[in-house]
């Protein structure tokens, strides 16, 4: 369901600059150093709603930038007035396609990727737009660092099981698996629908996926 246009939006939006990635493809390669003026860790959401996740995130942890994704402009512009708000200096913005973040984010660049309550899609007829479709992953491998991660979470059982599929088919490592989020001692923040959802009694699936194999791992 799309949400009702936001008054005065792209007033507002502009009004946001301070927290938005000006000129992305410019900082590929140099987000840590250009963007936040540090070598810090980068992680990045796709989807990030409203921003409840990736604003908690941002507060917990100072010594990690973030960069949150969101085409929805009404629910970006909800995100970023409240980063506005707080100031929070490792926290960045941007509306983009996922497809094409090999345009803005190098090679090795990024650390952990978060993809929470993404849509499903129906998967006969538009399964290439989801999020963990085998051409998504192609992109996350190349920009992710080579102990990257996806950290992956949804409601949507059916959606879970098949990326299960599209991880093992296409050589991603499968760690931490739940099918009972809430039950489970996993560090958690949750986001909008996650809450939502949750009080429903609907049951959170989550999985991390890396590209590599960690050098702990069998230790």
């Amino acid at each position: 369901m799309r949400m009702r246009k936001k008054k005065n939006l792209y007033s507002r939006l502009a009004a946001c600059a301070p927290v938005m990635a000006q000129n992305p493809t410019e900082l590929r390669g140099k987000w840590r150093e250009e963007a936040f003026g540090n070598g810090n860790p980068l992680h990045l959401e796709i989807g990030c709603g409203k921003g409840r996740f990736i604003l908690e995130s941002a507060r917990r942890y100072p010594d990690v930038n973030f960069v949150a994704i969101e085409k929805e402009e009404g629910a970006l512009i909800m995100a970023t007035e409240q980063a506005m708000r707080e100031e929070l200096p490792n926290l960045k913005f941007l509306s983009f396609d996922a497809a094409a973040l090999g345009e803005i984010f190098a090679p090795g660049e990024v650390d952990l990727i978060y993809l929470n309550f993404s849509d499903p899609w129906p998967p006969n007829r538009q399964r290439k737009r989801r999020l963990t479709w085998r051409a998504f992953l192609a992109v996350y491998d190349e920009i992710l660092t080579e102990e990257g991660a996806i950290y992956f979470k949804t409601d949507n059982q059916r959606l879970f099981e098949w990326s299960l599929g599209e991880f093992c088919q296409n050589n991603w490592l499968i760690q931490n698996i739940s099918l009972d989020l809430h039950n489970t001692d996993f560090d958690n923040i949750m986001t909008e629908y996650e809450e939502k959802f949750s009080a429903q009694g609907f049951r959170i699936c989550r999985l991390e996926a890396r590209k590599r194999i960690p050098k702990n791992y069998l230790k």
